[in-house]
């Protein structure tokens, strides 16, 4: 008898999860996913978010959301995720020494993912933000076939280089039908601090484009500034240690757009404070 796809079973106490991908690495993915996170949680305290570090090879989050340590197991043998800035986060980054390289193949990456997804005591949940590792492999089709995906930002630069893989991506969330959220176009301009000048130094709308290309929305710019960059190694996102930093305004922007096109429609949510904030932005 032909086999199926496997049949997708919710995270127990999890109602949505976001994936945050991206085809090509160091484009700011993990950052993106931390600061969405965080957003998502400031923009209505009433809503719980978590965090989910599935790039097992180069676990980003415990360096972002400044988290050392083992996790603690329950009563039920399940690992309780460390927590900061309000956010339970897990990562294979927990469980290794900082330095140690993970050198396994794909049969024991998957059963960590599985570990991580289902081992762990989310509780209740409003969101969770899914950092995914780079490209288009194994990990990517596993989280998507076997847990209920609500949608996927892409992150990307303007580069030419990173949008064929972002469009890969894409591409592949749309096979295994994950609904694209939109593309973040990240890095996109750098501003001097002396002069102002603007300069876009890997190229400029190439993400926007590229949404339209593929009919998805645009969510919006995200700058290369200083700031974004000190924050995030200091493990102090941006989000939450400048929150009314003028780049910040860039993360709320996009925070709000995929309340609008998810949140909103799946839950009903009021769509006054989602007009106001997109009318202070454009104004």
């Amino acid at each position: 008898m032909a086999r199926g796809l496997p049949k997708q079973k919710p995270i127990p106490g999890v109602k949505q999860i976001i994936v945050v991908a991206s085809g090509k690495g160091g484009v700011g993915k993990s950052t993106t996913a931390v600061n969405l996170a965080l957003g998502l949680s400031a923009n209505d305290p009433s809503k719980s978010v978590g965090l989910l570090d599935a790039d097992v090879y180069g676990p980003s989050i415990p360096k972002l959301m400044n988290l050392k340590g083992n996790p603690d197991l329950n009563d039920n043998n399940l690992m309780v995720p460390l927590m900061n800035y309000g956010i339970p986060c897990m990562s294979m980054g927990f469980l290794v020494d900082d330095t140690a390289p993970i050198v396994w193949r794909g049969l024991m990456v998957m059963s960590a993912i599985e570990k991580l997804l289902r081992q762990v005591d989310w509780g209740e949940l409003d969101f969770l933000v899914v950092d995914m590792p780079p490209g288009t492999g194994d990990v990517q089709l596993s989280i998507s076939q076997n847990v209920p995906v609500a949608g996927a930002v892409i992150v990307s630069t303007p580069q030419d280089i990173a949008l064929l893989d972002a469009r890969r991506g894409a591409e592949m969330f749309n096979k295994v039908h994950v609904p694209v959220l939109g593309l973040v176009q990240n890095m996109s301009v750098f501003q001097c601090p002396n002069c102002l000048h603007q300069t876009h130094i890997f190229g400029s709308d190439g993400a926007k484009n590229l949404a339209l290309t593929l009919g998805v929305t645009f969510l919006g710019d995200v700058p290369l500034h200083l700031n974004i960059r000190e924050t995030s190694d200091s493990g102090k996102p941006v989000v939450v240690s400048a929150p009314d930093s003028p780049e910040v305004k860039h993360y709320y922007k996009y925070h709000y757009q995929y309340l609008s096109k998810a949140e909103l429609e799946k839950m009903c949510l009021v769509k006054v404070g989602v007009k106001r904030l997109n009318k202070m932005l454009q104004s």
